[in-house]
């Protein structure tokens, strides 16, 4: 028997930054997707295989003593296993389309993946329950993780979130058509956020009324979204850069990728920390076959629509 399980990649279209400054913020999860099949062994170890490499270690060994990329899998495992004596050992399997470290919810998506994909083996869970799993197993790597990324990697769609009172389903039945474009430069999360704080020390007005200006920005977002106005919305998609750009994320390759995209999208804006990473653009279908020669060759592209599924799961016998 084996199982298997596949989640959904993600992006922020709308409210990066200003949501940890207690904004609402959009988010989307997308049609690439991470896969985690999960075997029972007689080996009395956890094997993980993935485009990272390979470890096993022994069945309830601490997390805390493998590399960072591994740990979600690890504690996933032992917490489980834990509670199933008689399971001499499991091999996990991570197969994804996703990019790695570039803000589209990789981690995220496979701690939903490999939670569904675990815990079939033992027990019949709700998506609420491998949701809280996923939480728990990202917590290995990301203390602070706020769950929303987890959040519409399970259930797919479109949510809102914000700090205060959580996420919430946005029902709609917009087909957004987006192009995905990897700057191939590396960035640092931690240096955006240091560096959007010191924007609000220095200039604490300026940096409230943009907060005002984006909880009214996605307001108008949800209503173009509910009015199937792709017009408005990639008009917010480039206000919003505006915003970004103010708050000193971005740089002169994404400016200029945002630039050239512009020729033939309705909108664009960086999508995640900024510095490096990708950026979105609302591109309709008949304008895709132009985007590679605008970008140049030495930048990653790829179209992407709504994932409505979320998280899938199943058994298999073999």
């Amino acid at each position: 028997m084996k199982s298997i399980a596949s989640a959904p990649a993600k992006i922020i279209l709308f409210g990066e930054h200003f949501v940890v400054h207690g904004t609402k913020a959009i988010l989307a999860a997308i049609d690439k997707r991470v896969t985690v099949t999960t075997i029972f062994t007689e080996n009395k170890t956890i094997k993980i295989n993935s485009e990272l490499g390979t470890i096993e270690v022994p069945i309830l060994s601490s997390h805390e003593d493998v590399k960072n990329e591994f740990k979600p899998f690890v504690y996933l495992a032992n917490k489980i296993i834990n509670s199933e004596p008689n399971v001499t050992g499991l091999e996990i399997t991570i197969d994804s389309d996703i990019p790695i470290g570039v803000g589209l919810g990789s981690s995220s998506a496979c701690c939903v993946a490999a939670a569904a994909s675990i815990s079939e083996l033992f027990n019949k869970l709700s998506s609420e329950e491998i949701l809280n799993l996923s939480i728990e197993a990202e917590k290995t790597i990301f203390p602070n993780t706020s769950g929303a990324d987890c959040t519409v990697c399970t259930y797919g769609g479109m949510i809102e979130y914000d700090q205060s009172s959580g996420t919430r389903k946005i029902e709609s039945t917009f087909q957004i058509n987006l192009v995905i474009a990897n700057s191939m430069i590396p960035h640092s999360t931690k240096s955006s956020v240091e560096r959007v704080s010191k924007f609000k020390e220095n200039d604490e007005e300026r940096f409230s009324q943009l907060c005002d200006l984006e909880n009214g920005l996605i307001d108008e977002v949800i209503t173009a979204m509910k009015n199937n106005d792709s017009t408005t919305l990639g008009l917010k998609m480039s206000e919003n850069q505006e915003y970004l750009e103010e708050i000193q994320i971005s740089n002169d390759t994404l400016r200029n990728m945002i630039n050239s995209l512009n020729q033939i999208s309705l909108g664009s804006k960086i999508t995640g920390a900024g510095d490096g990473g990708c950026i979105i653009a609302l591109v309709q279908d008949d304008n895709m076959d132009k985007v590679p020669a605008l970008l140049g060759k030495d930048k990653e592209c790829f179209s992407a629509k709504i994932d409505t599924k979320g998280v899938v799961w199943g058994m298999i016998e073999e």
